[in-house]
């Protein structure tokens, strides 16, 4: 397992709030060389502790409807679900869950109408029993993920 020393620490917290830092601002903000923060993003990056950097759109490019749709599926009806939900453009991301159901489903779309196809075509999926869709409102706290 990788050991974080307190600049590695201090080094992810700072690209957690902004990962398009120049790698100048870094050194400057913690104290070392240049040459030592790329020497350590490097590290990083080859150990797994860094994976990417990922893009997090602002309001204008965000005009989605968001949904959460909660499946409960068949047994044995996983590999069949997750093809579907594979193909639909509009599924971000799937988890599979513990508890009353099976996965949680994150959704974007245009407009309604388009959410609107996604949930009935996810519902009307062989192997899914059942589902139940929440639709986002607004997002109170969002934070980078770790």
């Amino acid at each position: 397992m990788q050991q974080f020393d307190d600049t590695d620490t201090r080094l992810l917290s700072l690209l957690r709030s902004n990962a398009r830092r120049p790698v100048s601002s870094l050194a400057s903000e913690l104290g070392i060389a240049r040459t030592t923060v790329q020497a350590r993003l490097e590290r990083l990056e080859r150990s797994g502790a860094i994976k990417g950097y990922t893009l997090r759109e602002g309001a204008q490019s965000q005009a989605l409807i968001r949904a959460t749709a909660l499946v409960s599926i068949e047994p044995r009806s996983g590999p069949n679900v997750l093809a579907l939900l594979k193909r639909l453009s509009q599924v971000e991301r799937v988890h599979t869950v513990s508890g009353r159901f099976d996965m949680i489903v994150q959704i974007a779309a245009k407009d309604t109408e388009t959410l609107d196809a996604a949930l009935d075509e996810i519902g009307a999926t062989r192997g899914v029993r059942s589902s139940e869709s929440l639709i986002h409102l607004s997002t109170k706290i969002e934070r980078a993920p770790l």
